[in-house]
């Protein structure tokens, strides 16, 4: 476990000096941009647009560029030519808020908005099937133990890993490794279906070592990098029965007409099985602010007071017309508390 270091707030000075370095348009941007994950993108869009339609503030900018590529931009300065907010579909790492700190962002505030289920999912002209991560690793691993040691995946069909599943292709479409979703899948099906194989930790004593081996996806064609694009997967998955696309809970919700999702030992996604710590696969998601801009970039206040109400995230709320999970009353209160203060990141 890391150690808790609080994030500090940036000096005014050092905020006015790296607002004046930028160019003359950059100085008037007068609305509020976010980048990163693509199954946190519809939300936060959402969101922008009951805001902008307020008519207080500008309509805010949302960009989808995954995860790890937003909080990369997110991370890369302090002033107007850098964004506001950072979707994510996983916590912040360590090493991004070292990134941040080292280039002048240092005061984030962190705001769980809710829960989503990551979805196995195939189209329903397909026969439903129940998966585990323990199946899960074994179809995608790039090595497997065979005879004490770890070789490459022989692993063709589904039904050569359990002769109940398909006798058909292995093949998934997912996210890339800039995704949050790809970051997700890996610690909680892939490491974790890794670890219920008794064989590995035979085969590779290093803890460290085999946990590199447990997530280390194979790159013959049975997993498929599909971009960040969700609504591409949907659609390819609707062409290709014997397919199984990766993505958040929200993606399945919104083309339950003509996508069903695998259950997970035995336990099918729904709102009510992640929120209850049933199903498996099941994350929180996030909204990273840079504080500095705050009271600089017109209505970032007002924005988190838009995205933390109960209209928005209640159980009732607008979100959750759109696929997310909310949490329980009391913890979305706290989250709207400490959000509309901008109470520092402590990680």
């Amino acid at each position: 476990m890391t150690t808790r270091t609080p994030v500090i707030a940036a000096s005014a000075f050092a905020l006015a000096l790296s607002f004046a370095a930028t160019p003359a348009s950059a100085q008037s941007r007068d609305q509020i941009r976010a980048v990163g994950s693509s199954t946190v993108f519809p939300f936060t869009t959402a969101v922008a647009e009951a805001f902008g339609k307020t008519g207080k503030f500008k309509t805010p900018v949302i960009e989808s560029t995954g995860t790890g590529g937003g909080l990369k931009l997110f991370c890369a300065g302090v002033g107007p030519g850098h964004p506001d907010i950072a979707n994510a579909s996983r916590r912040i790492k360590k090493s991004e808020v070292d990134q941040c700190a080292a280039n002048g962002v240092t005061t984030i505030t962190e705001l769980k908005i809710g829960y989503d289920g990551i979805a196995l999912a195939s189209s329903k002209k397909a026969a439903p099937v129940s998966l585990s991560t323990i199946v899960l690793w074994k179809a995608l691993a790039k090595e497997v133990p065979v005879n004490g040691a770890l070789v490459a995946n022989p692993y063709k069909l589904w039904s050569d890993i359990d002769p109940t599943l398909p006798k058909a292709a292995i093949e998934v479409l997912g996210p890339p490794p800039t995704s949050g979703t790809r970051d997700t899948f890996n610690e909680l099906a892939m490491l974790e279906g890794c670890k219920k194989v008794a064989e590995v930790a035979k085969a590779v004593p290093d803890e460290k070592a085999r946990e590199r081996a447990c997530m280390t996806i194979r790159e013959d064609g049975a997993y498929v990098e599909a971009g960040e694009n969700d609504n591409l997967i949907v659609q390819k998955l609707t062409a290709n029965p014997n397919a199984f696309g990766v993505f958040g809970y929200s993606y399945l919700d919104q083309n339950r007409d003509t996508l069903r999702a695998a259950k997970m030992d035995g336990v099918e996604l729904t709102a009510e099985t992640v929120a209850a710590g049933q199903y498996e696969l099941a994350r929180p998601l996030y909204i990273y602010v840079k504080t500095a801009h705050a009271g600089v970039i017109p209505g970032i206040r007002e924005f988190i007071g838009e995205y933390t109400s109960e209209r928005a995230v209640g159980e009732d709320g607008y979100l959750v017309d759109k696929g997310l999970i909310p949490e329980p009353k009391a913890l979305r209160d706290a989250a709207r508390t400490q959000a509309v203060g901008l109470t520092p990141l402590q990680f």
